[in-house]
């Protein structure tokens, strides 16, 4: 039997209030069961009032101390502590699961099989069921069974076409061919339409804190200004391109336009003895491989510059493969991110001014012109054309030779 001390609780209460934020929980309660068998007769009752640890607490580490019970590496006894929610109900993991993913759990009547699964729901769905859960309790759960927030993915590129390969390696063939000779190969494709005007346009930009700039809050377009719709031509090999801002439809005439100033305004420049163009585009658009007007107008092309005009397609559902999206697009998208296209003279400026470390040159300018849609090409049109179609798959590789005069 231990000597009775005396001690004051509010003394005993400050020394442990002082090193309790050094301690875990298991050295908080050894150093008060240690107090008090040092106080003795009465010393679990003055630590209990001086702490706040309950009596049974304390009876439980003065034995510690005396049996060691709880290995040093350890705060509590294996198996010690509160269950989890998940360990005290087997079943509440397979529900949780149930009502996250239903289509591959087996369960299309599920109750948020047409709701946002937000913790909150998914805490309320289960509790209208009989568990107790919080939305809280839920997130840990979810992360616990390797789930996580995520986005939807692009991957899906829908069915694929057997010579989808053979196309990209024919591109490939053609293109290196070109460069070889020293011809140009180029990359055509229209960006997305953008509105014209003081609108939201995705990105951040710096500005002055508590000070964004203003813009509407519908997207409503404006009946002057309406959309735009920048056509590109971007030149593999020179790492360099043309941008038309037009105002009006993009057709296919609008395409070979841009494509028309950009070999009058850089092209013929930088290829002055080239007899032959190498373009890629996709399969669908004003550039498609079944547009009639398309193959009309590069016929004018190639009459008017005296080149024989080459075309390959991207096979169906490939176009992210079109290298202009990641040698020129992108880096424009980056370049006014966070700024409102408030007119056709900001359009081009933004453009005109987009540069990469890799030396990227943009030209661009607005064409006004308008091109009317609609318009039908008859046989004998198509007829006249100087056009040769390869042997493999001719629909998309062609060559459109300059008629004679």
């Amino acid at each position: 039997m231990y000597d009775t001390v005396m001690a004051d609780d509010s003394g005993l209460g400050a020394k442990h209030a002082l090193l309790n934020p050094y301690l875990n929980e298991r050295q908080r309660r050894l150093v008060a069961a240690a107090d008090a068998r040092f106080l003795g007769h009465g010393g679990i009752a003055t630590l209990a009032r001086a702490t706040g640890l309950s009596r049974t607490t304390l009876h439980k580490a003065v034995r510690e101390l005396a049996g060691n019970e709880v290995p040093p590496e350890r705060v509590r006894k294996a198996g010690g502590g509160r269950k989890s929610k998940a360990e005290q109900d087997p079943g509440l993991v397979k529900e949780l699961e149930r009502l996250v993913d239903p289509a591959t759990r087996g369960d299309p009547m599920s109750p948020l099989r047409w709701s946002s699964k937000s913790t909150a729901k998914l805490a309320e769905e289960l509790c209208r069921q009989g568990y107790t859960i919080s939305a809280r309790t839920v997130a840990d759960m979810l992360q616990h069974q390797d789930y996580s927030l995520q986005a939807n993915r692009k991957t899906r590129e829908g069915s694929s076409h057997p010579d989808r390969d053979a196309q990209f390696q024919h591109i490939n063939e053609q293109t290196q061919a070109f460069q070889q000779r020293g011809a140009p190969v180029v990359s055509v494709d229209a960006k997305k339409k953008e509105l014209v005007g003081d609108y939201k346009n995705g990105g951040r930009e710096w500005q002055p804190k508590g000070s964004p700039e203003k813009v509407r809050v519908h997207d409503f377009p404006d009946k002057k200004q309406g959309k735009t719709t920048p056509y590109g031509v971007c030149d593999l090999t020179g790492n360099e391109g043309w941008v038309s801002v037009g105002t009006d439809h993009d057709t296919a005439e609008f395409a070979v336009q841009t494509i028309r100033c950009w070999w009058r305004q850089m092209g013929s420049k930088a290829y002055p003895e080239a007899r032959e163009l190498l373009i890629m585009a996709d399969g669908g658009g004003s550039n498609g491989s079944r547009t009639r007007l398309w193959k009309v107008a590069l016929q004018r092309l190639a009459d008017e510059t005296g080149m024989a005009v080459s075309v390959c397609h991207f096979p169906p559902g490939t176009s992210k493969w079109n290298k202009i999206e990641h040698r020129m697009f992108s880096y424009i998208t980056k370049n006014w991110r966070g700024k409102p296209l408030e007119s056709h003279e900001v359009i081009v400026n933004l453009i005109g001014n987009t540069t990469t470390k890799t030396g990227l040159r943009i030209q661009t300018g607005l064409d006004s012109q308008i091109y009317p849609t609609g318009i039908e090409v008859p046989d004998e049109v198509m007829e006249g054309l100087n056009m040769e179609k390869s042997e493999f798959h001719g629909e998309w590789n062609y060559r459109i030779l300059p008629r004679p005069t």
